[in-house]
């Protein structure tokens, strides 16, 4: 089996020599960038499946380089790597498409553990059969659960992270039945993530962004206030 490839961008030498050695002591293929430039070379050499990105580094910013991987790589995970106290950056992170976040000073065996967990949700869940009907309409998208994309009303590719394609897929499931933001997490197979409160309803601001005719009114992923969120068909 070949090794999981990570492609740590780091401007701090010292930091990316430890990740490479404790990665690669754990059996990863770990590429090294130091800025933009290079991670974009790195990418162009080999899809890794998932970057680890410093969000403070000089020139683009982690967040510029997050939003230029995800619009490109939809299957890629994205673990960006804040300022402890950084909580907006960390929202600013999820919001432009990554998966997880950590805060430095970290420890390896969290960020061995972060990194787990977001390969496991890149994975398609196993034993589960598609639908007959792989395709479901949702708002003026489609979405392809056998495929694992979603497209726009031309045909067009839609940028999705693997956790928007969880939630949007948990959602269509269970039409017009209200889904706590704890059942979503289960749903989606991320009961061990919860890196803040926030993260379901940031997430959920983002598809509506990408589904909805218009994000503002939502009639397609409804807010239930004080429980959580329902997906209504348009037939509805």
């Amino acid at each position: 089996m070949d090794a999981v490839r990570v492609l740590a961008v780091e401007d701090d030498p010292a930091i990316r020599q430890m990740l490479a050695d404790y990665l690669g002591e754990h059996g990863y293929a770990v590429a090294l960038a130091a800025n933009g430039a290079a991670m974009r070379a790195e990418l162009e050499k080999a899809r890794p499946a998932v970057v680890l990105l410093d969000i403070g580094l000089p020139g683009e910013d982690g967040l510029t380089l997050a939003r230029y991987v995800r619009e490109r790589y939809a299957d890629i995970g994205i673990i960006m790597v804040t300022g402890a106290a950084d909580v907006v950056d960390r929202v600013a992170g999820l919001e432009v498409g990554a998966d997880d976040y950590i805060a430095k000073p970290f420890d390896l065996r969290e960020l061995r553990a972060r990194l787990k967990s977001v390969l496991r949700r890149l994975e398609k869940a196993p034993g589960r059969e598609a639908p007959r009907d792989a395709r479901v309409s949702i708002g003026s998208c489609l979405l392809d659960l056998k495929a694992h994309t979603l497209s726009d009303a031309r045909g067009r590719d839609v940028p999705i992270t693997s956790m928007e394609f969880d939630l949007l897929k948990a959602l269509v499931e269970h039409p017009n039945q209200v889904l706590t933001r704890d059942q979503l997490l289960t749903l989606t197979r991320n009961r061990e993530w919860e890196p803040f409160d926030r993260s379901i309803d940031i997430r959920i601001t983002r598809l509506r962004r990408k589904v909805e005719d218009d994000p503002a009114r939502p009639r397609v992923i409804r807010t239930v206030r004080g429980a959580g969120y329902m997906y209504v068909p348009r037939e509805t």
